[in-house]
């Protein structure tokens, strides 16, 4: 009968493959069940809604809109996702966020669900938010401006009217003014939601810069407060004007009156003080009443530019008032309102005759 070795009477070399052997099949077998556990906690849970989560909602389509807070840790990111039912379980959200470094963006992202953690996760570090189309209209003030932006989501009104009076802000363009209307480029942005109100203020600002330097490249020659004249006169002709091809005529008339000089007799800033400083609803028809308000900003009360911009100034206005039309027109009147067409004359009997005062609607 044969009997078995004892192990220890093995040759050295034999035991020591028997050894690691037993030792890499261990090492095998820990590694199946660690992938095996994180292929479990990795795969999504059974999807649910989760409606009555702060931050989390759904989209008209359906998809889920996740958002991570500004400052918030990856920590409670995990948190939520596993008590919204997004993910299995947290611990292993936290191993990937030791295992990974990166920071997750803040920001509002559109998940498709169910995904698993590290496909969420590389979501949120990527940064690929939901972009929100928000459009500016060219001659709104900064109050409406602050609205649109409030109802679309992006960042709250007040907020916004804060970081657009920011001293510091202000002064990092160089704007003498109190509050940066006038220097906010109307057109339409794309932001993520929600978005820090000062970013919001800075790339609005940053795109009139830019765009004032492609429609005027002397512009860069002016002293702020050169600019600024232009930008408040931009502002007027901007609420005025409703054919494009009439402002740099409108522009030029002012031009010639303030050259006079006489009142500039604009009704847009009559509007501007009724609605904006007043905060009554936009006037369609201007009565003597109105155009005698003892006010700053009233052109027909006082000489010269008013102290600050009206409106938002874009493309047309602002390239009339850097480039008037060489006329002798010191007056116009609307009398096509249909048609937004203007009746400009030398003198004032001529202007008398041309019918009734009326506004540009609002915005």
């Amino acid at each position: 009968m044969k009997h078995r070795k004892n192990p220890a009477a093995l040759p050295p070399l034999r035991l020591f493959f028997v050894l690691v052997s037993g030792l890499v099949g261990g090492i095998l077998l820990l590694a199946a069940g660690a992938v095996g556990a994180a292929a479990y906690c990795n795969a999504p849970p059974a999807f649910r809604t989760a409606a009555e989560f702060p931050g989390i909602q759904t989209d008209e389509s359906g998809a889920v809109l996740f958002e991570v807070r500004e400052g918030e840790s990856a920590y409670n990111v995990g948190l939520r996702l596993e008590q919204a039912g997004f993910i299995k379980t947290r611990y292993f959200w936290n191993i990937l966020a030791r295992l990974d470094r990166e920071y997750l963006k803040a920001g509002t992202y559109r998940l498709s669900l169910p995904a698993s953690q590290t496909d969420i996760r590389s979501a949120l570090v990527e940064g690929k938010q939901i972009l929100i189309r928000v459009t500016i209209p060219e001659g709104i003030t900064l109050k409406k401006a602050a609205a649109i932006l409030e109802e679309a989501g992006i960042c709250g009104a007040e907020e916004f009217l804060a970081a657009a009076s920011d001293r510091a802000v202000i002064e990092s363009f160089s704007i003498p003014n109190d509050t940066m209307e006038g220097y906010l480029y109307p057109e339409t942005y794309f932001f993520p939601a929600p978005y820090p109100a000062d970013r919001v203020v800075k790339t609005l600002a940053d795109t009139f810069f830019d765009r004032v330097a492609e429609i005027a490249p002397e512009s860069k020659k002016l002293s702020p407060r050169e600019l600024n004249e232009v930008i408040i006169l931009a502002s007027i002709v901007e609420r005025e004007y409703r054919v494009p091809d009439e402002a740099s005529i409108m522009a030029g008339v002012f031009y010639n009156r303030l050259e006079k000089p006489m009142s500039l007799e604009s009704c847009a800033t009559v509007e501007y003080i009724i609605t904006e400083i007043q905060g009554k609803p936009h006037p369609r028809v201007l009565y003597y009443a109105d155009i005698e308000i003892s006010h700053p900003y009233n052109t027909y009360v006082i000489s010269g530019l008013p102290p600050g911009p009206i409106s938002l100034p874009g493309k047309t206005a602002l390239d009339a008032a850097f480039h008037p039309a060489d006329t002798d027109y010191l007056f116009f009147r609307l009398v096509d309102e249909a048609a937004g067409r203007h009746y400009f004359s030398r003198t004032l009997d001529d202007h008398i005759r041309a019918g009734a005062l009326f506004v540009k609607g609002s915005s």
